[in-house]
């Protein structure tokens, strides 16, 4: 039986960690606010929404949600974004993506400071992740591994990582990010050739294709690392990852779950980055 990396013992010490922090920004009075842009009511966005404002309730940071009408046009949605970057009450932005076909996502992004990019959607943010800099933050979800990787002190020196999947929001950032922990990371994707052998060969294997329970026992080898990353819905409804759990947890040293542990964290992380970037706007500010 594989050891579960589960979510919620990171959330817990997260949330132990940024509590003195909420408090000793509060002393200055700064309240770490996070914008939440929503465009439509997709019943994901919602749902997320949802976890993002309770989550943040709990630690004492504040919510301003942006929710805009599924057919806002684009000079609405930028003027938004515009508010938001010049709000200096507003430390961070969390953009529901992907926005509709009509408006340029591209645009939306870039109009927002780096300052207050806590998921990594700016070209600084992202181009900070690739060259090791400082601007803005990566994505929650890339973070959110590394933090899993990092709370159950698994090995990542010298290590041979397999990221499956080549997106901006996990699979390249996750991978820029192991590489500067001195892993060696191999980047895979739904068309490369022998997967199943290249991940066997691996010792953590990251799962990042959005393929309901694509990657079955196949897949794996026996004391492997597993992150599943993947948030699907099977034919019957049900919630569940990239990674085929029942099969595959009986033959690998450990592994998330799905729910339970990529995801609930990716939430915390959201809400860490927020106060990070309240603490340098203070810091900012009293230079």
């Amino acid at each position: 039986m594989a050891t579960l990396l589960a979510g919620k013992p990171v959330v817990e010490r997260l949330a132990r960690n940024l509590a003195p922090r909420v408090e000793r920004l509060k002393a200055a009075d700064i309240v770490p606010t996070l914008a939440i842009v929503r465009m439509g009511e997709r019943p994901d966005d919602l749902s997320y929404e949802r976890t993002a404002m309770k989550r943040a309730e709990s630690l004492g940071i504040a919510v301003r949600s942006v929710a805009l009408d599924e057919f806002t046009p684009q000079s609405v949605v930028e003027a938004a974004m515009h508010d938001i970057t010049h709000d200096a009450g507003v430390h961070g932005c969390l953009l529901f993506r992907p926005l509709p076909s009509f408006v340029s996502e591209s645009r939306v992004c870039e109009l927002l400071v780096p300052e207050k990019d806590i998921d990594g959607i700016t070209l600084a943010s992202l181009g900070s992740v690739f060259t090791d800099g400082r601007t803005g933050f990566p994505p929650c979800t890339a973070a959110a591994c590394i933090e899993i990787l990092d709370h159950y002190s698994v090995p990542l020196v010298g290590k041979h990582v397999v990221v499956v999947g080549r997106s901006l929001v996990v699979g390249k950032p996750v991978s820029m990010m192991l590489l500067r922990r001195n892993a060696s990371v191999t980047i895979c994707h739904s068309r490369t050739e022998h997967l199943e052998e290249i991940c066997r060969e691996a010792d953590i294997v990251i799962c990042a294709t959005g393929r309901a329970r694509a990657f079955d026992a196949e897949f794996f080898s026996p004391g492997q690392t597993v992150l599943d990353v993947g948030i699907n819905f099977d034919t019957h409804g049900r919630l569940c990852g990239d990674v085929d759990f029942d099969k595959v947890e009986p033959l690998v040293g450990a592994i998330t779950p799905v729910p339970g542990g990529i995801g609930t964290v990716t939430t915390s992380m959201t809400m860490a980055h927020t106060v990070e970037a309240a603490e340098r706007a203070q810091a900012e500010r009293s230079e």
